[in-house]
């Protein structure tokens, strides 16, 4: 747990650092694989998104005219008062700082996860995915992000099956850095529990949920 605890540091650190300018860097970045995300995720107004690892809330103009409520975390706090100020655009939109392998949300909380530039940014990447399982639906749509520098098309798709999810969709090309992955959940017995579209108050969402040091 220590050796965990100081990578994430470090790569809070580092976000925290460079988040004044992480949009001129990463931003046409981002759009190109929110494209793809989004030209293969099906969403309508009743969707409650988890936008796990939002940074700067690229995302944000993307989801929240199309759904009905878009909750953002991250770790880095300076990351996200850039998220903050492009949320005030919109009323659907809740942000909380939040570590997403120990996210502050009930069972089966949504139904999309995007998990856009994540899993290169986590210690535990299995442990990761299982979480966003657990806050997602059984019919939940997942988008997985596997940059190429960290993942093979072969160790990232096993990655996703080991946590018990289904690649329906898996797409990438030349001028993507990244492996872009649309998933489901393994079928399984479901929960009960399930919850409204509009509920953010059962969502539960705190300050900052994360290891301890």
């Amino acid at each position: 747990m220590p050796n965990q605890w100081k990578q994430r540091k470090a790569i809070m650190n580092r976000y925290d650092r460079t988040a004044r300018t992480y949009d001129a860097q990463y931003a046409e970045e981002q759009e190109a694989k929110f494209q793809v995300a989004l030209e293969n995720s099906p969403l309508d107004d009743n969707a409650v998104v988890l936008d796990a690892g939002c940074g700067t809330g690229l995302l944000f103009r993307h989801l929240a005219k199309r759904v009905a409520l878009v909750v953002g975390i991250d770790t880095s706090t300076n990351l996200l008062k850039q998220a903050r100020l492009r949320a005030r655009a919109h009323n659907n939109i809740a942000i909380v700082r939040a570590d997403a392998d120990h996210a502050p949300f009930k069972t089966n909380a949504f139904t999309h996860t995007f998990a856009i530039t994540l899993l290169q940014n986590t210690p535990l990447p299995a442990t990761t995915l299982k979480e966003i399982k657990r806050t997602t639906r059984s019919n939940a749509t997942i988008i997985i992000t596997g940059l190429k520098k960290h993942f093979t098309f072969e160790s990232l798709s096993q990655l996703i099956a080991d946590a018990g999810l289904e690649i329906t969709i898996m797409r990438t090309d030349e001028k993507l850095k990244d492996f872009i992955a649309i998933c489901g959940k393994t079928p399984m017995t479901p929960h009960a529990s399930d919850f409204s579209a509009t509920d953010l108050q059962r969502l539960q969402p705190s300050p900052f949920h994360g290891p301890s040091p």
